[in-house]
């Protein structure tokens, strides 16, 4: 095997998807602890060398909301692996960016509360994961608070995602009631102790069936007959089924008290795939060892606010990255030095100089490239498109203070750039008032924020009579616009939107003039 090859078999690249509130974010810092990327003082976790708090939740209003609103990256090791965590936001506004993250990751995996089970956002995040044919672990979180039964859970799974659920551990006491759990490949007990708030990593007893038996009485009785069930129904971890999406390792536990924590990251490193050669736009691969190459799935500004500076997120898909390499941008076809490249640990940042394929490189001020572009080096390739998502929500955008023009303006195209929210222009009046074009309301309210605190422009939105769109062409477009109740604006990328009022007018300009050009955008209301 070569270096390359040999290298990205250490790696596992992964997202964590889930409907807010189930413990998505907690998780993702009790995989920082276990891996040794966080250290542990004065009962809260805090980032490596004492710096500030680290969490993937950086922006300002996601920790005043307690909800991720920006996906994150963070790298760390665990038992001799490199794991490239991507942490996605939870609210369905923002579900556009969790589709491009997943486009970074060989697999997810997805967190059910306890007490909820699949609520509607997880249900559309597995769509995505289907869609994208990304495999997908399930981490049942926070047992250690009352919830449902374990088994109604997975009959829930099974029903309503069709896929088989097939447990690794098996939760000892209800919800509510978490003793520990059972390790279904040796049948022993794993039993917890509580840390004080979850500061440290559990202590864990490795307790003998026999004897878990004498100590547990009826609690371990109870669980261990529905392990000898799920034993019964073959219940049991299969790798080509669970690599293909068909079925689901389970695994149980509690992000708040780390129990289980330490049984789902070995999961992580024995289950998910390491990186494989990925499909080009032209159905081909490119091998792992081939020239360099890479994905940008995501373009951040106002991560650091002392440089206010912008960094496009990179997914290594082939070759070898070194800093300083000269690459290519795929949108533009022109070359630039990747001299300022950078390893993401959530908002912290450290230079790398090497990266293989499955880390994510950030590029700061990598102006030549934009979210969906690939880069490479060598032989020329293109990724998939990554469509965009239609919108539902328009807003009319307009600076406050007219001398602070300048600053809208930036601030407008570098949000239109990250995808935060898509801007609208009608080519008549330019910037001077652009639409904003939202999947949920929550975009508005990140985007009037960050206009006001990293651009210095303060604004106001009015609401518009748009209700719907749809992609049109420039033929189409003027005898669109000639017509009541509908607009047609038009994105920096050239792509041209029809808005209309209604669904029943957009339905009646279909009906009437079939030769114009309307299509469908990739979902509505959020995904799919």
């Amino acid at each position: 095997m070569s270096e390359i090859t040999t290298e990205a078999a250490r790696r596992r690249t992964f997202a964590i998807i889930s409907h807010p509130d189930a413990g998505k974010t907690t998780l993702t810092e009790k995989f920082l602890l276990y891996g040794g990327a966080l250290t542990a003082g004065a009962g809260a976790v805090k980032a490596r060398g004492g710096r500030r708090s680290a969490t993937s939740d950086w922006m300002e209003m996601e920790q005043q909301r307690g909800i991720s609103i920006t996906s994150a990256a963070l790298q760390f090791d665990y038992r001799g692996r490199i794991l490239n965590l991507l942490d996605t936001p939870g609210h369905r506004d923002f579900s556009e960016d969790t589709y491009r993250v997943l486009a970074a990751a060989d697999a997810a995996v997805m967190v059910l509360d306890a007490a909820k089970g699949i609520e509607p956002q997880t249900l559309k995040l597995f769509e995505v994961c289907r869609e994208r044919e990304i495999p997908f672990m399930t981490f049942i979180n926070k047992w250690d608070r009352p919830g449902r039964g374990a088994l109604e859970l997975l009959d829930e799974i099974e029903r309503t995602l069709i896929v088989e659920p097939t447990p690794v551990t098996w939760p000892v006491g209800l919800a509510g009631e978490f003793k520990g759990i059972i390790d279904r490949a040796t049948g022993d007990f794993i039993r917890f102790e509580r840390t004080a708030r979850g500061s440290t990593v559990a202590p864990e007893e490795i307790v003998a069936p026999d004897r878990a038996e004498m100590e547990e009485g009826e609690v371990w009785a109870s669980a261990s007959e529905e392990s000898d069930l799920l034993e019964m129904l073959d219940r049991n971890i299969d790798t080509k089924t669970f690599l293909a999406g068909e079925s689901t390792p389970v695994f149980f536990g509690s992000a708040l008290t780390n129990f289980g924590i330490r049984a789902l990251l070995d999961g992580v490193v024995d289950l998910i795939p390491s990186p494989a050669p990925r499909p080009l736009a032209d159905g081909s691969r490119r091998p792992l060892d081939s020239d360099f190459s890479g994905l940008v799935f995501k373009v951040q500004a106002g991560m650091d606010k002392a440089h206010r500076d912008r960094i496009a997120f990179v997914r290594v898909c082939s070759g070898e990255f070194k800093r300083g390499m000269i690459a290519v941008g795929g949108g533009t076809g022109r070359q630039f030095s990747t001299k300022y490249a950078q390893t993401l640990f959530g908002q912290e940042r450290e230079t790398v100089d090497l990266a293989y394929p499955g880390d994510i490189v950030g590029l700061v001020n990598a102006n030549e490239v934009r979210v969906g572009d690939a880069i490479y080096a060598g032989e020329p390739c293109e990724f998939p498109v990554l469509p965009a998502f239609a919108p539902e929500h328009f807003m009319v955008a307009r600076v406050k203070d007219t001398s602070k023009f300048k600053q809208f303006r930036k601030g407008i195209a570098q949000l239109d750039e990250e995808g935060a929210v898509q801007v609208l222009r009608d080519p008549d009046i330019g910037d001077q008032a652009p639409v904003l074009a939202a999947v949920g309301q929550l975009q508005f309210e990140v985007a009037v924020s960050r206009l006001e605190n990293e651009f210095g422009a303060p604004v106001e939105l009015t609401a518009t009579r748009y209700t719907i769109a749809r992609t049109t062409d420039a033929a189409s477009a003027p005898e669109l616009r000639a017509m009541q109740g509908v607009d047609v604006l038009q994105r920096a990328n050239g792509l041209h939107l029809a808005l209309f009022e209604s669904r029943y007018w957009m339905d009646r300009v279909l009906a009437d003039h079939p030769h114009l050009t309307l299509q469908r955008m990739v979902a509505e209301g959020g995904l799919f």
